[in-house]
């Protein structure tokens, strides 16, 4: 090697450093004192997250929407649960579908909690169905749910994150945003319009130091969403993954977790599959 690819070299090491210890492969010691929003954290894969974030001492804001009695109880449980890990928790029913009850949440989880850092947009819905039978609604409360309320909230807290330079966003997409199957129109393009609204967040924020990244699940037992799947479905998807398996939402919140700590620092516009190998 010559005198100046060596002088090149050694500039290139001091430029990266020395690391004397190995460090963690997972570290999530930075979540402590934070505060995430997850939103749909009533239930499924957002209780989970909700949960899992506050084991490591995260504080949690998530909404629900109120569609009885029923709804108001879950909330309530969760709350519960979370408070016995010893963080502050701020809830409340919110229609995702308004931006100016997505606002308003927002801004008074950041007052209530002194912050946020984390979004988890969570909330999602399905009406399936043949494209050409489709209603209406059945199209708008799908897109709206599932890929305007996950705009709302990422346009509602970007200021914040913004300001600090410093956050992470995670949002809840679907395999069938990837590939489609019959009868999901709806959801295959809601899942796939917030693939897109990942990476183009993405973009727009990582000069502030802000991650944005996206988990897509296959079919994960116990969620609402696959409460009324033909269990003829449910068999076929089990059939179909390499590891011949249904997942849980803790599968779920476990990378949802990964992408929020400081393991996942470089990881940016990513679509991660949880799915069992369903889409190989």
């Amino acid at each position: 090697m010559d005198e100046e690819m060596s002088g090149a070299v050694e500039a290139l090491l001091d430029q990266v450093g020395h690391e004397t210890e190995p460090k963690a492969l997972f570290d999530a010691a930075n979540l402590r004192g934070q505060v995430a929003i997850v939103t749909g954290g009533s239930s499924g894969i957002g209780r989970a997250v909700a949960l899992e974030l506050a084991r490591c001492g995260t504080h949690i804001a998530f909404c629900f929407l109120d569609s009885g009695a029923e709804s108001r109880l879950d909330a309530q449980e969760v709350a519960r649960r979370l408070r016995e890990m010893e963080v502050k928790v701020f809830f409340r029913s919110c229609d995702v579908r308004e931006s100016k009850e997505v606002k308003s949440f927002v801004a008074d989880a950041q007052e209530e909690l002194g912050g946020v850092q984390i979004l988890i947009n969570n909330a999602g819905i399905g009406r399936d169905g043949a494209l050409w039978n489709m209603e209406d609604h059945e199209w708008e409360a799908v897109v709206r749910t599932n890929l305007d309320g996950a705009f709302f909230f990422t346009r509602a807290v970007a200021p914040f994150l913004r300001a600090q330079e410093h956050g992470k966003i995670v949002n809840i997409t679907s395999v069938h945003g990837i590939r489609s199957e019959f009868g999901i129109s709806n959801y295959a393009a809601s899942k796939a319009g917030l693939i897109g609204l990942t990476r183009s967040t993405a973009v727009e924020l990582g000069s502030r130091n802000v991650n944005v990244n996206a988990v897509a699940p296959g079919y994960i037992r116990t969620t609402r969403l696959t409460d009324g799947v033909p269990s003829e479905i449910l068999d076929r998807a089990r059939e179909r993954a390499v590891l011949g398996r249904l997942g849980d939402p803790q599968d779920v919140a476990g990378v949802v977790l990964f992408l929020c700590s400081e393991s996942a620092r470089h990881i940016t516009g990513a679509v991660i599959p949880v799915d069992a190998g369903y889409l190989l």
